[in-house]
């Protein structure tokens, strides 16, 4: 069982909070939207109300799980961005790096964004898309971002910019889910067929002259 944080202990609470994360982590990857606070709470060797006490709720856990697996999905994103290679190359990793994080770990995905049907009674009414809507967003905005620093789209660019970057990113979430849920193709065969549906004007578009280039 968990024991009192001693004071003056730098950095425990945090540590604490790492390892009932990979707890959880270990949780979702076996049993996915099914995952309860009971089995985390069980899987750490703590009891339900302590793992209460450091995230407040399912809600609280899931928002923790999602910041951390959203940041590092976004940090393979922005290497596959800033890649060596010609643009669309460039767009065809940073696809594949998606398609690839989803399939390499499904489970996880599945948690994040789906609900589970048979939830633990005291975990009903936990609204997976009340919390999951927000790191697609998240995701929009850093695209368009991406997109706004280096992509040179004209008068009123910085909207442009914004629509593309949540419009890929509703792409990519819609169709990996259908891709991921039925295997229709291969991850290749399906990356290919985006990135030629993205291609139009991302072909044409010049690098923005005070940017890095894409």
């Amino acid at each position: 069982m968990e024991t009192t944080q001693q004071a003056g202990e730098p950095g425990t609470g945090e540590r604490r909070r790492r390892e009932l994360l990979e707890a959880a982590d270990r949780v979702v990857l076996r049993d996915g939207p099914k995952a309860s606070m009971n089995a985390i709470a069980a899987e750490a060797g703590i009891t339900k109300p302590i793992l209460y006490r450091h995230f407040g709720d399912k809600a609280g856990l899931y928002q923790a799980l999602a910041v951390r697996h959203t940041d590092a999905l976004l940090d393979s994103l922005r290497a596959a961005l800033d890649a060596p290679a010609e643009r669309r190359s460039r767009v065809e990793s940073t696809l594949d790096t998606y398609l690839a994080a989803i399939e390499a770990r499904p489970q996880v995905y599945r948690f994040l964004m789906h609900p589970a049907e048979d939830s633990h009674s005291a975990e009903r009414g936990f609204d997976v898309g009340l919390h999951s809507a927000p790191l697609l967003r998240r995701l929009g905005e850093e695209l368009a971002q991406v997109i706004g620093e280096r992509v040179d789209l004209g008068p009123g660019g910085e909207r442009l910019a914004r629509v593309w970057g949540h419009g890929i990113v509703g792409m990519m979430h819609a169709a990996g889910d259908w891709w991921l849920g039925e295997r229709p193709c291969e991850r290749a065969e399906l990356v290919t067929g985006l990135t030629d549906l993205l291609w139009g004007r991302l072909a044409t578009a010049g690098n923005r002259a005070d940017g890095p280039g894409f």
